[in-house]
């Protein structure tokens, strides 16, 4: 996966002169762009091969929260991004990742529509707070807190849709798992039939 092996080189790039440099931010920048690509690429090559897994479908979002996880982290190291919106973001994200592989055996959540809504506001929001402001019009850092407000927004929503799709796989299988016998016949509730 090209965005993970992307993601030191990443950091190493935004932190260069304790995140101040204005050439290396502005390549922390293009890396960061080009790992957002691939994540596009990737998705789009599967699709129209017939190469979409279930590994591909857990792998995916997971390479996404690398990424995203890195840079809102390192926003927030450098004070570009409050804290408790990347702490908050990072919670949802892992809750969501925890729970889907805890539901894998019952079902794949793929990722929803407002799930990729979610990414890709913050793939706009965090290039732009990646950007040295300090040398850019005031407007530029208002559109980039806009659209992070958007992203937030967006993120603890769709954490709270995911979370209940959860619940009700598990809440249906245990239901189905009551009606079903060890063997999985069908046990019957009032009194037993004879044939």
């Amino acid at each position: 996966m090209v965005r993970i092996a992307l993601v030191p080189v990443f950091g190493w790039a935004l932190m260069q002169e304790g995140g101040d440099d204005v050439t290396w931010r502005l390549v922390a920048v293009v890396i960061f762009g080009v790992a957002a690509i691939t994540d596009r690429l990737d998705g789009y090559l599967a699709r129209k091969n017939d190469l979409v897994t279930d590994l591909g479908k857990i792998l995916d979002p997971i390479a996404d929260k690398v990424l995203i996880g890195t840079a809102l982290v390192l926003l927030s190291v450098l004070g570009e991004l409050w804290w408790w919106v990347t702490i908050a973001i990072l919670v949802r994200e892992l809750g969501i990742t925890l729970m889907r592989m805890v539901i894998l055996r019952y079902v794949v959540m793929p990722a929803s529509r407002g799930g990729k809504l979610k990414t890709v506001l913050q793939s706009v929001a965090i290039p732009i707070l990646l950007l040295p402001l300090d040398h850019l019009p005031a407007f530029v850092g208002w559109v980039g807190n806009l659209a992070m407000g958007a992203a937030f927004v967006v993120t603890i929503a769709t954490g709270v849709d995911y979370a209940l799709q959860g619940w009700r796989v598990v809440r249906e299988h245990r239901a189905e798992q009551r009606l079903s016998g060890a063997d999985g016949t069908e046990t019957v509730r009032h009194g037993s039939q004879q044939p």
